[in-house]
């Protein structure tokens, strides 16, 4: 097991991994979804509301009904928003990530800049202008990223090569900022409306750039987001944790996405009365259901038990903290990175975990999630509140039985070298006692 840590290919994956977190494109990702964590929680908050009251639960209101369109008003405005504010964080995380003087005038422009690409305008029988919200909610994502990534590349080079209509030291910082931000909106305009039109005509008007490249990302993101691409992406973060990097967060930008579009798209479907469908990128989640990314609660539970001083101590911290799936007390405690015994279960669990939750999805006790849910919650409320299933509430509980099975034999062989190497030393502080006594 030592050799295969200290492997090539082990060495190359760490390098790859540290790499990848230190881009600051996937930092600045990171940072703009966690910072979605009202957005998302708002608009899940107002989707629940108008599920329980409407015709999905208690039939209070009636879909057409003045308030419960009121109450629909926030989610409309939050997740079925949501590229525009991703688009938003995204930049402004990533115009500081650059070190650029003002991050704020690139959320600005990239905004401007997503709006011109995905907002397209709708004009009615009457001559009334609507934007079409079809790419600025989770399906338009993407191309935000695209976006943003261009608007704030124009910038960071107009910034180096002081490409910027200047203005007197006398005139007030916000003015100057706004002055200073006209000729990258310009090119970035200039670029967009360009491209906008150039796909049109080439398409015969068939695709716009939003549409043509949902289209072009299609088989990737179809092997992506395929059961066995899921269950080698969450494989690959775990190894990468076992060597201290956040092979959760990493995954999270890419995940994420897909994974909102996933719900987004149930969201719509259950709306409609139609049947909701199940996408594999939902079991994702499921590599971290019970107590943390590795499901390491059994662990915790175990550890709690345990006869070894050091393994009683980080288990009884961490039974509260991974009933949140909060996992950092027990994987830095025991600890699980660079420990060769305990990253086998760690690793291995996940793709266990996963195929347990696709066997109970398969056969219909698994309810795929429809309401977006990201906060920290307690097993199985999450599940609940993203489904209105209380069976996915127990499902979480039921995920405790296949980890379980798995870490025991590993923690057991553990928990024995540990019990060796304290006996060993309060021997050996008990005859150095001795010796002192004498």
């Amino acid at each position: 097991m030592e050799a295969f840590f200290n492997s090539g290919f082990m060495k190359g994956l760490q390098k790859f991994g540290q790499n990848l977190g230190k881009n600051k494109f996937i930092t600045a990702l990171q940072a703009a979804m966690m910072s979605l964590m009202g957005v998302l929680m708002v608009g899940a908050i107002f989707q629940i509301i108008t599920s329980v009251l409407g015709p999905t639960m208690f039939g209070v209101l009636k879909v057409t009904d003045p308030i419960y369109q009121y109450l629909y008003i926030p989610y409309q405005f939050t997740m079925n928003s949501l590229s525009l504010w991703v688009v938003a964080l995204l930049s402004y995380h990533y115009a500081k990530a650059l070190k650029i003087k003002t991050p704020v005038m690139d959320m600005l422009n990239a905004l401007v800049s997503f709006l011109i690409v995905a907002g397209a305008l709708i004009v009615s029988k009457t001559g009334t202008y609507s934007i079409d919200m079809t790419y600025l909610g989770a399906t338009g994502m993407f191309i935000g990223f695209l976006v943003v990534f261009i608007v704030v590349q124009i910038d960071h080079f107009c910034e180096v090569h002081n490409i910027r209509i200047k203005m007197p030291d006398v005139v007030p910082q916000f003015l100057q900022d706004g002055f200073a931000s006209i000729l990258p909106l310009f090119f970035n305009a200039i670029l967009f409306v360009l491209l906008s039109f150039a796909v049109a005509a080439g398409t015969a008007g068939k695709f716009t750039i939003t549409s043509g490249f949902m289209a072009l990302l299609s088989a990737p993101l179809g092997a992506l987001t395929s059961t066995v691409g899921i269950f080698i992406l969450c494989i690959f973060g775990a190894l990468l944790w076992t060597f201290g990097i956040h092979g959760t967060m990493i995954l999270i930008p890419v995940i994420m996405p897909l994974a909102i579009q996933a719900i987004a798209a149930n969201a719509t479907l259950h709306a409609a009365g139609k049947p909701i469908v199940f996408a594999p990128v939902m079991l994702f989640g499921y590599m971290s259901i019970a107590g943390g990314t590795g499901n390491t609660l059994p662990l915790a539970i175990l550890s709690s038990r345990s006869k070894s001083k050091q393994l009683n101590a980080v288990g009884k911290i961490s039974l509260i903290p991974g009933w949140f799936n909060i996992n950092e007390p027990m994987t830095f405690g025991i600890p699980i990175m660079y420990n060769p015994i305990m990253a086998i279960p760690y690793v291995l669990n996940i793709p266990v975990v996963m195929l347990c939750a696709l066997i109970l999805f398969k056969v219909g006790f698994l309810t795929p999630g429809w309401i977006v849910i990201s906060a920290l919650l307690p097993m199985g409320f999450g599940s609940y509140l993203s489904t209105l299933s209380w069976k996915n509430a127990i499902g979480d509980y039921l995920m405790l039985i296949p980890a379980m099975l798995i870490w025991y034999p590993f923690f057991k062989i553990y928990e024995k070298q540990l019990l060796a190497k304290e006996a060993a030393e309060a021997a050996s502080e008990a005859e150095a006692a001795t010796e002192t006594a004498e």
